[in-house]
């Protein structure tokens, strides 16, 4: 007897929840999450999963703290309500950049939040471009890292930015940068900049050519936007013209609405892994959504078939404009 596929959200990213349950023609399971008096989280599972392939929709994304412990005991719940087989959906992995000891007695906490996710009830994670791959293996359990770069670069393909060079604003990115240069056909230039702080950074070089050139600058998250801009600002003395940005998350956490409004960024495209809560920016940024593809990896992990080939930019585009996310101001 196959499991019957059940979709839950918490109130990290409502709408995202709801059109991956529209993409699947699934209504979202019955859950109610609230609090007590004191602020203390309250689920309660409004209908029968018992022996059913439960997926999550939770990203930990601002308030990390609310949506992860919300993540949290939605699992716990569901476990106790037994439910056969529990997978994390994070479209946003929060904490990741807390991946290794690189200063004196500082935590791990990406790994800190993995064994939490496991302990809680998860059997499996589905999330998307993780800050760093090698958290995959910080869980003791399968963990499928989506990539938004095949939705990001079908939007790109069908702009005029040439010559254009692709850029990465720190040499963490290479890999990231790469994957889009190689699908665009164009170089790949890298930012050489020395941290000043926690959130900030100093931009010093750039190898590669950017002078004359349109420039998209690709990278996994943008948090204070700090960063982005001191890069624009860089390459753009070094004669760019038009300067694109485009990231997975976009977390715009303190002065970052203000500093891209005021930038001389064209345009950025971001995906709807995190709520867009910026009306101010929308001349500026757009939002392609994720849900086509994390429908297609949840039916294809209920249906126990290769999630990998998502990852492929040839099977993004064959599976037609049916499945393609729209853009929106």
């Amino acid at each position: 007897m196959a499991k019957e596929l059940k979709i839950f959200a918490g109130n990290a990213n409502p709408k995202l929840a709801v059109d991956i349950a529209r993409a699947l023609n699934k209504p979202l399971g019955k859950i109610d999450v609230n609090r007590f008096p004191e602020g203390e989280i309250s689920v309660q599972v409004k209908e029968n999963v018992r022996g059913a392939d439960v997926f999550v929709i939770q990203p930990s994304c601002p308030p990390p703290n609310e949506n992860l412990m919300e993540l949290l005991v939605m699992m716990d719940a569901l476990r106790r309500a037994s439910a056969r087989r529990i997978t994390a959906v994070l479209p946003f992995f929060g904490y990741a950049r807390q991946d290794r000891k690189d200063r004196p007695r500082v935590p791990i906490t990406a790994k800190l939040v993995a064994n939490l996710i496991t302990t809680a009830g998860a059997d499996r994670v589905l999330t998307m471009d993780l800050h760093a791959d090698q958290i995959q293996g910080f869980f003791d359990i399968p963990v499928d890292n989506l990539q938004a770069a095949p939705v990001m670069i079908e939007y790109f393909r069908g702009k005029n930015t040439r010559p254009l060079v692709v850029v990465t604003p720190d040499v963490g990115g290479i890999k990231l940068a790469r994957r889009y240069a190689d699908q665009l056909r164009c170089p790949l230039a890298i930012v050489d900049k020395r941290r000043t702080g926690p959130t900030e950074a100093k931009a010093m070089n750039v190898i590669g050519e950017v002078a004359g050139k349109q420039v998209l600058i690709v990278d996994d998250m943008i948090a204070t936007g700090k960063s982005l801009v001191e890069a624009v600002n860089f390459i753009r003395r070094l004669g760019a013209r038009d300067i694109y940005a485009c990231c997975s998350h976009p977390v715009f956490s303190g002065p970052a609405a203000e500093l891209i409004l005021n930038s001389e960024i064209k345009e950025v495209l971001v995906t709807d892994s995190i709520p867009f809560r910026h009306p101010e920016l929308n001349r500026k940024v757009k939002v392609r959504s994720v849900a086509p593809l994390f429908a297609e990896a949840i039916r294809r992990i209920h249906s126990e078939t290769s999630v990998t080939t998502l990852f492929s930019f040839k099977d993004k585009k064959s599976q037609g404009e049916k499945n393609s996310g729209g853009v929106r101001a």
